[in-house]
């Protein structure tokens, strides 16, 4: 695993030096993309990829921790159980799958309803100007948070189980309601591990191709509005590699993938770093 790891870095490395080479450290901060005269920058794909994951966050992690603190806490045995089964086979389904139902479904929704009423009513912020289309930074968020909500869930729930029995009854001795005992006492001990869960929410909402580039309007434009279409970097991959034409743009598209692979393989490595010590801490104790 490691030698593979290693080639694929030492590969998006070597393939990308035409690029790095021509464009230096510019390239991560420059918002022109032409391939007619070459000239590359990866800032407005950079700042696409972000948005939407944030946004991703914004909108899993409260309904994700919420849900994990029910099925771990609160629900039957039984019912967490069934409902645990059920989220995590949400997470095997297919990206493009979601990008489908998101374009039939969600897409005509944001620009009937939701962000007309957004501007309508947060207009004067500078998040919620502009037209309205459909397509947007904040549709792809939406779709992102649907797809990261099942990770959260899943880690957050096994991190909350983790916990020992004994705080939760040392809590209950000295007079506090169940619900003080989880959030005051529970979740805080469980945090690393929710942290954890939240990092590869973040780290599949980094990566993920397909769902996204259907739905974010796929223009390489960095708007402050959240109705603008905007870029991410898995989806200008998957959209211009097989029509890359000379070295330079070829490289650059390979550029862009060493940024996005180290970002997510860092992402990835503290998440399973705090797992690890949210399991090893609950079980000393």
């Amino acid at each position: 695993i490691i030698l593979i790891t290693f080639l694929l870095v030492w590969q998006l490395w070597f393939q990308s030096a035409p690029s790095r080479h021509k464009f230096g450290f510019a390239f991560l901060f420059s918002s022109t993309w032409n391939p007619v005269t070459e000239e590359f920058g990866a800032l407005p794909f950079v700042y696409g990829t972000v948005v939407t994951s944030i946004l991703a966050l914004l909108i899993s992690v409260p309904l994700g921790l919420g849900s994990a603190i029910f099925l771990s806490e609160l629900a039957p045995a039984g019912i967490s159980s069934a409902l645990t089964f059920l989220i995590e086979l949400l997470a095997a389904i297919p990206s493009v799958i979601y990008g489908l139902l998101a374009l039939f479904t969600l897409v005509p929704l944001m620009r009937d309803y939701g962000e007309p009423f957004l501007k309508s009513t947060l207009g004067f912020l500078p998040l919620f100007k502009g037209p309205v289309y459909g397509f947007g930074l904040l549709t792809g968020g939406m779709v992102l948070s649907i797809m990261t909500i099942p990770f959260i869930i899943s880690v957050s729930r096994e991190a909350l189980l983790a916990v020992p029995r004994e705080q939760r009854e040392a809590a209950l001795a000295l007079g506090a309601t169940r619900w003080e005992s989880t959030w005051q006492i529970v979740v805080p001990y469980a945090k690393l591990g929710i942290l954890g869960s939240i990092f590869l929410g973040l780290a599949r909402a980094l990566g993920e191709t397909m769902a996204v580039t259907m739905v974010i309007g796929n223009d390489p434009k960095i708007v402050a509005s959240l109705f603008a279409p905007g870029y991410s970097i898995a989806a200008v991959i998957a959209n211009e590699f097989s029509e890359a034409t000379g070295q330079v743009y070829q490289s650059a598209l390979i550029e862009l993938g060493l940024v996005l692979f180290l970002l997510t393989i860092i992402i990835n490595g503290v998440a399973r770093l705090m797992i690890v010590a949210t399991t090893k801490k609950g079980s000393k104790r």
